[in-house]
């Protein structure tokens, strides 16, 4: 079990750092895109580009951001709740989210093969195969149906899920 959860939170973690490196391209396209602009050299795509980026590092993000309790979650209404009501209300909320996450990964994956089969280009002057930048987004979904499986399978084995709490305590400073 130790084995699945390092790979687990490996691949979490491999997301996140993806996502921070379509951070750092999106400030290089920008900063490209603002230099283009000073000194008059069209850069066609650019904002395109900018936008791919910002939907990749968004889905690569998602699962480690869940893990570290960084979603918005109802925190305050389980913390209302006793125990035993607080567990039947984290299992319906993870099962609903689990569904919800699944069906828009099976969309997304769906939706590159289609972009794919279709040779479906983008509407800008860069012509960029769809495929191409839908594909990060898809990883990302499918990273974060992973992530609710995973917790929603440990909240049913062990009786808590891997969400941890000390973002959650940091949330209530004020």
């Amino acid at each position: 079990m130790k084995t699945t959860r390092r790979a687990l939170n490996a691949l979490y973690d491999g997301a996140a750092v993806l996502a921070a490196i379509c951070l750092v391209l999106l400030l290089v396209v920008i900063v490209l895109q603002m230099a283009a602009r000073w000194s008059g050299i069209p850069f066609p795509g650019s904002s395109d580009y900018a936008g791919y980026l910002m939907a990749a590092a968004s889905f690569l993000a998602f699962a480690q951001a869940l893990n570290r309790g960084a979603h918005i979650r109802v925190s305050l209404l389980f913390n209302a709740l006793d125990a035993r009501k607080r567990y039947w209300a984290e299992l319906w909320s993870l099962t609903i989210a689990t569904a919800a996450s699944v069906y828009l990964a099976w969309y997304a994956v769906k939706m590159v093969y289609w972009s794919r089969k279709l040779h479906d280009l983008s509407q800008g002057q860069d012509a960029t195969p769809l495929w191409i930048a839908q594909l990060p987004m898809a990883i990302g979904a499918v990273i974060l149906a992973i992530c609710f499986v995973d917790n929603l399978v440990t909240l049913l084995v062990s009786g808590r899920d891997n969400i941890r709490t000390e973002n959650l305590e940091q949330s209530h400073a004020e």
